[in-house]
Protein backbone atom coordinates (compact mmCIF):
# COMPACT_ATOMS: atom_id res chain seq x y z
CA UNK A 1 0.00 0.00 0.00
CA UNK A 2 1.31 3.09 -1.12
CA UNK A 3 1.17 6.50 1.42
CA UNK A 4 1.59 10.36 0.16
CA UNK A 5 1.48 13.03 2.06
CA UNK A 6 1.94 16.65 2.23
CA UNK A 7 5.26 18.69 1.37
CA UNK A 8 5.30 22.28 2.58
CA UNK A 9 8.73 23.48 1.19
CA UNK A 10 8.57 25.94 -1.56
CA UNK A 11 9.89 24.20 -3.98
CA UNK A 12 7.22 21.31 -3.57
CA UNK A 13 4.39 24.21 -3.32
CA UNK A 14 5.85 25.76 -6.94
CA UNK A 15 6.25 22.42 -8.54
CA UNK A 16 2.55 21.14 -7.76
CA UNK A 17 1.76 24.74 -9.29
CA UNK A 18 3.28 24.30 -12.07
CA UNK A 19 1.80 20.98 -12.48
CA UNK A 20 -1.97 21.93 -11.89
CA UNK A 21 -1.53 24.73 -14.24
CA UNK A 22 -0.65 21.91 -16.96
CA UNK A 23 -3.46 19.15 -16.13
CA UNK A 24 -5.62 22.55 -16.51
CA UNK A 25 -4.61 23.50 -19.43
CA UNK A 26 -4.90 20.21 -21.07
CA UNK A 27 -8.42 19.80 -20.21
CA UNK A 28 -9.12 23.22 -21.90
CA UNK A 29 -9.64 25.17 -18.79
CA UNK A 30 -7.20 28.21 -17.04
CA UNK A 31 -5.97 28.30 -13.31
CA UNK A 32 -6.87 31.82 -12.73
CA UNK A 33 -5.00 33.94 -10.02
CA UNK A 34 -7.43 33.25 -7.19
CA UNK A 35 -8.05 29.67 -8.27
CA UNK A 36 -4.01 29.58 -8.12
CA UNK A 37 -4.25 31.57 -4.95
CA UNK A 38 -6.84 29.07 -3.57
CA UNK A 39 -5.07 25.72 -4.23
CA UNK A 40 -1.75 27.31 -2.80
CA UNK A 41 -3.07 27.99 0.75
CA UNK A 42 -4.07 24.42 0.26
CA UNK A 43 -0.98 23.01 -0.65
CA UNK A 44 0.59 25.05 2.35
CA UNK A 45 -1.66 24.55 5.03
CA UNK A 46 -1.01 20.67 6.88
CA UNK A 47 -4.55 19.52 7.17
CA UNK A 48 -7.75 20.27 5.31
CA UNK A 49 -9.15 23.51 5.74
CA UNK A 50 -12.74 24.42 6.11
CA UNK A 51 -14.32 26.83 3.29
CA UNK A 52 -14.62 29.86 5.91
CA UNK A 53 -11.15 29.09 7.25
CA UNK A 54 -10.19 29.18 4.08
CA UNK A 55 -11.99 32.32 3.05
CA UNK A 56 -10.20 34.50 6.29
CA UNK A 57 -6.63 33.07 4.84
CA UNK A 58 -7.20 34.39 1.46
CA UNK A 59 -8.49 37.49 2.83
CA UNK A 60 -4.89 39.07 3.40
CA UNK A 61 -4.26 38.26 -0.40
CA UNK A 62 -7.59 39.41 -1.64
CA UNK A 63 -9.71 41.50 0.78
CA UNK A 64 -12.61 41.57 -1.06
CA UNK A 65 -12.69 37.17 -1.46
CA UNK A 66 -16.50 36.79 -0.99
CA UNK A 67 -18.43 32.92 0.17
CA UNK A 68 -19.85 32.16 -2.71
CA UNK A 69 -15.88 33.07 -5.25
CA UNK A 70 -14.30 30.70 -2.65
CA UNK A 71 -16.74 27.87 -3.42
CA UNK A 72 -16.57 28.07 -7.42
CA UNK A 73 -12.92 28.05 -7.22
CA UNK A 74 -13.59 25.42 -4.65
CA UNK A 75 -15.30 23.35 -6.91
CA UNK A 76 -13.40 24.46 -9.91
CA UNK A 77 -10.57 22.50 -8.47
CA UNK A 78 -12.29 19.30 -7.06
CA UNK A 79 -14.01 18.79 -10.58
CA UNK A 80 -10.04 19.10 -11.87
CA UNK A 81 -8.46 16.50 -9.31
CA UNK A 82 -6.58 19.12 -8.05
CA UNK A 83 -8.18 19.00 -4.44
CA UNK A 84 -10.30 17.05 -1.91
CA UNK A 85 -13.60 17.48 -0.73
CA UNK A 86 -13.72 15.72 2.44
CA UNK A 87 -17.26 14.88 3.69
CA UNK A 88 -15.74 13.23 6.99
CA UNK A 89 -15.28 16.86 8.10
CA UNK A 90 -16.94 19.33 5.92
CA UNK A 91 -13.62 20.61 4.50
CA UNK A 92 -11.06 20.58 1.33
CA UNK A 93 -7.49 19.26 1.25
CA UNK A 94 -4.83 19.61 -1.57
CA UNK A 95 -4.53 16.87 -3.40
CA UNK A 96 -1.08 15.56 -3.15
CA UNK A 97 -0.34 13.22 -6.19
CA UNK A 98 -2.58 15.18 -9.06
CA UNK A 99 -1.18 14.45 -12.72
CA UNK A 100 1.07 11.74 -10.46
CA UNK A 101 0.03 8.28 -9.42
CA UNK A 102 -3.75 7.86 -8.50
CA UNK A 103 -5.07 6.81 -5.25
CA UNK A 104 -8.09 5.30 -4.35
CA UNK A 105 -8.62 5.58 -0.38
CA UNK A 106 -8.55 9.03 1.26
CA UNK A 107 -8.08 8.82 5.63
CA UNK A 108 -9.16 11.27 7.28
CA UNK A 109 -8.86 12.60 11.04
CA UNK A 110 -11.93 13.52 12.35
CA UNK A 111 -10.75 15.66 14.94
CA UNK A 112 -7.60 17.47 13.66
CA UNK A 113 -8.67 17.14 9.62
CA UNK A 114 -5.18 15.35 8.84
CA UNK A 115 -5.58 13.65 5.57
CA UNK A 116 -3.78 10.26 3.68
CA UNK A 117 -3.89 9.50 0.67
CA UNK A 118 -3.45 5.84 -0.31
CA UNK A 119 -2.87 3.89 -2.75
CA UNK A 120 -4.28 0.21 -2.33
CA UNK A 121 -6.20 -1.27 -5.68
CA UNK A 122 -7.22 -4.67 -4.34
CA UNK A 123 -8.69 -3.31 -1.09
CA UNK A 124 -10.52 -1.21 -3.67
CA UNK A 125 -11.62 -3.70 -5.97
CA UNK A 126 -12.76 -6.00 -3.04
CA UNK A 127 -14.90 -3.10 -2.05
CA UNK A 128 -16.35 -2.44 -5.29
CA UNK A 129 -16.87 -6.43 -5.32
CA UNK A 130 -19.08 -5.67 -2.59
CA UNK A 131 -20.62 -3.19 -3.71
CA UNK A 132 -21.77 -4.77 -6.83
CA UNK A 133 -22.83 -7.59 -4.60
CA UNK A 134 -25.12 -5.29 -2.98
CA UNK A 135 -26.68 -4.11 -6.66
CA UNK A 136 -24.58 -1.18 -6.82
CA UNK A 137 -22.02 0.54 -9.24
CA UNK A 138 -19.22 2.54 -8.11
CA UNK A 139 -19.49 6.62 -8.76
CA UNK A 140 -16.17 7.52 -7.80
CA UNK A 141 -12.87 6.30 -7.26
CA UNK A 142 -12.24 7.33 -4.10
CA UNK A 143 -13.41 5.78 -0.92
CA UNK A 144 -12.71 8.11 2.20
CA UNK A 145 -12.23 6.63 5.76
CA UNK A 146 -13.41 8.46 8.96
CA UNK A 147 -10.07 7.47 11.59
CA UNK A 148 -8.25 9.76 14.57
CA UNK A 149 -4.05 9.88 13.71
CA UNK A 150 -1.59 9.60 15.97
CA UNK A 151 -1.16 13.00 16.81
CA UNK A 152 -4.54 13.03 18.19
CA UNK A 153 -4.68 9.85 19.80
CA UNK A 154 -1.63 10.31 21.75
CA UNK A 155 -3.05 14.41 23.29
CA UNK A 156 -6.24 12.60 23.63
CA UNK A 157 -8.25 14.97 22.10
CA UNK A 158 -11.85 13.86 22.01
Amino acid sequence: MNKKAHSHSGSAIDQRLHTAERLCEQHGSRLTPLRRLVLATLLRHPGSMKAYELLDALRAAQPGAAPPTVYRALDFLTEQGLIHRLDAVNAWSACTDAGGDPHDLLIVCTRCGTVAELSDPALSQRLADCVAQAGFVLDGHETELRAVCTRCQQAGLP
